[in-house]
């Protein structure tokens, strides 16, 4: 099944991901939010375990993909240091209890999922958007 996500991040101009589609697993035409989330973490999890672990000796960046990454608000090398293989159950429980804590909130085109057993209808150009949400710095004393 293809979706089409985006992410973005409070506070910041352009987003994170833009309308990137992704194959996941079949979750029938209307799911319940937690099992989308599931279903895209797990995606995304075998994708990051795919990665292959490279040690470049002279790693460099062109200008075009300095000025790429830049745009997305991080410029690095996209090296994967930590070579221990990311857990698919444990990256669910941790989305899941990350949306129940307002780490994040999900929209379906305009309209925000508020709950995790809220069923959703999936259609083919419904873009489902990630917000990453930024706290407030501060103190309690």
């Amino acid at each position: 099944m293809k979706i089409i996500v985006k992410v973005k991040q409070s506070g910041r101009k352009h987003a994170l991901i833009e309308n990137r589609e992704i194959e996941i697993e079949n979750i029938g035409k209307n799911p319940l939010l937690s099992d989308l989330i599931k279903a895209i973490v797990r995606q995304q999890v075998e994708e990051f375990n795919a990665k292959p672990f490279e040690k470049n000796l002279l790693p460099f960046l062109s200008k075009d993909e300095i000025a790429q990454k830049a745009d997305g608000g991080k410029v690095g090398f996209g090296s994967v240091y930590n070579e221990q293989k990311a857990a698919a159950d444990k990256a669910q429980e941790i989305a899941l209890l990350a949306f129940e804590d307002g780490i994040f909130s999900v929209f379906a085109g305009d309209e925000e999922i508020k709950k995790l057993n809220e069923k959703i209808e999936i259609k083919g150009d419904t873009v489902f958007t990630f917000i990453r949400l930024t706290f407030l710095a501060g103190s309690y004393w």
